[in-house]
């Protein structure tokens, strides 16, 4: 039997009246931060576009970034399985954490329980490989291809680029999925290479990926400013 979507199923709110609420970057998957929400906070957060919270310690709602500006904006907001958890998925203006860093999550448990604080937050792998790439232009170059690409500029990048979409292409017309995996992944790499060159992040490239989700494809390329 599928599972039915059509019986409405109502948010399991604990004794106290609160759920979880865990806030994850809609564009990048980086958990943000962790807050709780009664029913009123849940209401609030739908109207306004931007996340409200209910403060355990003050009892009262406040809005993520009330004082300091770095709201989150809602994207959507979508409740697990058993109906006791929120995912809010949001656009987040600015460092989330009140310590000034992006997200709250950064501090490693170590084997005897104990916590460090990581020079990075927590992310998805592609962004931890942007991380990567970026700390590589401190190195010398020679230890560090990606600093060595660097160093030789966008022709020498743009080449790569050329070359790694060549092989790609070769890939997906005669060879195997292995090779194909393999491929796309030498030129997803040398795209970040190039990337960091310019210093755009990934982000943007996914924001503007984001940005054409609702539009045709021939619809886009003819509103993109020409050239020159």
């Amino acid at each position: 039997m599928s599972p039915s979507t059509t019986l409405p199923v109502s948010l399991k709110f604990d004794a106290e009246g609160l759920l979880p609420a865990v806030a994850q970057d809609h564009l990048s998957g980086q958990v943000r931060m962790v807050g709780y929400m009664n029913r009123e906070a849940l209401e609030k957060t739908l109207e306004s576009g931007r996340v409200v919270f209910y403060s355990r310690s003050k009892a009262r709602l406040w809005m993520k970034g009330e004082t300091s500006g770095h709201v989150l904006l809602v994207k959507s907001v979508v409740a697990d399985c058993d109906a006791d958890t929120l995912l809010l998925l949001v656009d987040p203006l600015g460092p989330t954490c009140h310590t000034g860093r992006p997200s709250c999550f950064f501090r490693q448990v170590q084997q005897d329980g104990s916590l460090k604080d990581q020079a990075s937050e927590a992310v998805a792998f592609l962004q931890e490989l942007e991380q990567t790439i970026q700390a590589r232009q401190s190195s010398t170059a020679q230890k560090s291809y990606s600093r060595s690409l660097l160093e030789a500029g966008a022709t020498k990048i743009s080449e790569k680029l050329t070359e790694e979409a060549g092989e790609l292409g070769q890939a997906l017309a005669n060879e195997s999925d292995e090779r194909v995996a393999a491929e796309a992944a030498d030129l997803l790499y040398h795209l970040l290479v190039g990337l960091r060159l310019r210093d755009v992040s990934l982000r943007a490239v996914i924001e503007a990926l984001h940005r054409r989700t609702h539009m045709s494809g021939h619809a886009e390329k003819a509103a993109r400013t020409p050239h020159g």
